[in-house]
């Protein structure tokens, strides 16, 4: 780190207006604690109002984002940083955009023979009343894509509005409860295995973990309540598979076009098989947190994560 950087002030944007707003308020804060104990010149800036206007008056230099889902994650906030000319921590515009929403990513996985879960997309329109007379619903659960499946808010994070499903019967409440959170849903077909969790910083592999939930799977109060999951360093996987679920999971980073930090959940079937099922763009920097957790095994302590991610 050098004088100017150590000058240069240094916003911290937290909090926002998301279903994530508290998780993110504790990620910023551990890391607006971070910086200033390396020295740096930082604020703490809550993102729920005019952030504009808070970033001119604290005449902030430098950016490192906290703000999970929302506009913090998907593009936007990465879009009016471009436009004031401000540095940013993370992906830019499209690759936040693109990670953020489960089917277009699912899309490009797709394309570059990335293995992904079969799934299919529902939306608000093409389920309303009178679509051609037929039962559209019934249309999504048809042939070998039958329950259990997982249904999934398109731009949600941490496991928000995620379920899964194992009777037909409830499918209509379980897929009307998801669009409580945007008009796209992704179904997926549940896939029985381990849960993988990789980490990449700078294009490159960090390392991974395994987790154990107590539940059935990693759901938003298994990731942020101590206690209630297991964590595996590294995955108890076999070398070769281990090699492939990294190697998934670096592609899937590529291919979106990521850069800085990401994390990559991915499901191991009992085959030995690793599919992606999304690329987390901002990984969470709590104490609960894989990412830090990751890195922490690797021999990166915090501060030291915090300062590759800032590019110091």
């Amino acid at each position: 780190m050098n004088k100017d950087s150590r000058k240069e002030k240094i916003g911290v944007l937290m909090g926002g207006t998301s279903a994530e707003r508290e998780v993110s308020l504790r990620s910023g804060k551990a890391v607006f604690k971070a910086l200033r104990d390396l020295g740096y010149n930082v604020t703490a800036i809550d993102a729920k109002g005019d952030l504009n206007a808070a970033l001119k008056k604290q005449k902030v230099k430098r950016v490192f984002i906290a703000l999970h889902g929302g506009h913090g994650e998907n593009g936007a906030v990465q879009g009016m940083l471009e436009i004031m000319g401000i540095p940013y921590t993370g992906s830019g515009v499209l690759a936040s955009a693109l990670a953020m929403d489960k089917v277009a990513s699912k899309k490009i996985f797709l394309f570059h023979k990335i293995p992904v879960p079969p799934f299919r997309i529902a939306t608000k329109c093409s389920l309303s009343a009178g679509s051609r007379g037929k039962d559209p619903l019934r249309n999504l659960l048809t042939g070998s894509f039958k329950p259990p499946v997982v249904i999934k808010p398109s731009a949600e994070g941490s496991s928000v509005g995620v379920e899964i499903v194992k009777d037909a019967k409830v499918f209509p409440a379980s897929l009307r409860a998801a669009f409580a959170f945007g008009d796209t849903v992704l179904v997926e077909k549940y896939i029985r295995g381990r849960e993988v969790q990789i980490a990449i910083l700078d294009d490159k592999v960090l390392g991974g973990v395994e987790v154990r939930p107590s539940g059935e799977f990693y759901s938003y109060e298994a990731k942020y309540t101590a206690g209630l999951t297991q964590y595996i360093f590294p995955p108890e996987l076999d070398s070769k598979t281990y090699r492939k679920t990294r190697e998934a999971a670096l592609a899937a980073h590529k291919a979106l076009g990521c850069s800085g930090a990401t994390r990559v959940d991915l499901i191991i079937d009992n085959r030995n098989n690793p599919y992606v099922l999304e690329v987390n763009t901002i990984p969470g920097m709590t104490e609960t947190s894989l990412l830090p957790k990751i890195a922490k095994a690797s021999g990166l302590e915090f501060p030291g994560l915090i300062q590759r991610i800032l590019g110091d």
